[in-house]
């Protein structure tokens, strides 16, 4: 790793007691779940969005959320936009750390703690405490924004789009498992060939090497940017132009690497 260390802050977002809910009380139908799921995540990642924060809808009923900078009073007025618009509500449990794997465990452990995801007497929980104003950094939060090199001459215009689909989501498999034993980092699939991960302060090297493992194991070409910021907002925005320097330069890694 480098000289950076980071201060992640974490929020789990989980349904209450949506699986029996989408049973109940009867079977609803798939489409109008996939419709609720699609707008409560689109809703999230703009409410967290408007605060510098990050939303990744992971499995829908249990999403991911990079939300340095927002206090325990952002977190309670999402709760309730939520509770007023939707017919579910959300618990939220917010863990921190070294690095973002160890603030998911810890936002996971105390939420796991309050009793089940399909308890009914388990309703809209806030959890855990946000990094204190006076210890938060310019080093807090480091993105890395990976895209597939030439994937629309590659794939997207010489296979039909399925198996496009196939080879990019085996390259963003080998890259999640990577990234999250090797450096306790959270990667997600955000459309296209793109992929966001939040690392803790990993180096030039480490990344080279996670392209090269990739490359390796699923025959998948990537490239990085990477920044590092206060917030997500911050660390992200210095992701993207990072990551245009290397489509530019058709390198591998480029970015705010110590």
């Amino acid at each position: 790793m480098s000289g950076i260390v980071t201060n992640t802050q974490v929020t789990l977002v989980q349904l209450d007691n949506y699986g029996p809910w989408t049973v109940t009380p009867s079977p609803r139908r798939e489409v109008d779940l996939q419709t609720l799921q699609s707008r409560l995540y689109a809703d999230l990642s703009q409410a967290i969005g408007m605060r510098d924060g990050y939303t990744f809808f992971t499995r829908f009923d249990n999403m991911v959320a990079v939300t340095n900078g927002l206090d325990l009073e952002d977190h309670a007025r999402i709760q309730e936009s939520i509770r007023n618009r939707y017919p579910v509500t959300v618990s939220l449990s917010i863990g921190t750390g070294a690095t973002p794997a160890d603030a998911l465990v810890e936002a996971t452990a105390a939420i796991q703690d309050e009793g089940s995801a399909q308890d009914a007497d388990r309703s809209e929980l806030l959890l855990g405490q946000p990094v204190p104003e006076s210890e938060r950094s310019d080093d807090d939060v480091q993105i890395a924004h990976f895209d597939v090199v030439d994937a629309t001459g590659k794939y997207t215009d010489e296979l039909d789009a399925f198996s496009s689909f196939i080879h990019i989501e085996q390259g963003y498999a080998e890259l999640m498992k990577h990234m999250h034993v090797a450096h306790d980092s959270l990667s997600f699939f955000v459309g296209g060939d793109n992929i966001i991960a939040v690392c803790p302060g990993l180096s030039e090297d480490d990344y080279a090497e996670a392209v090269e493992h990739v490359r390796e194991t699923a025959g998948v070409d990537l490239r990085v940017g990477v920044g590092t910021g206060a917030s997500p907002h911050d660390a992200g925005m210095g992701a993207k132009h990072a990551l245009e320097l290397a489509r530019e330069d058709e390198t591998d890694v480029e970015g705010d690497l110590h």
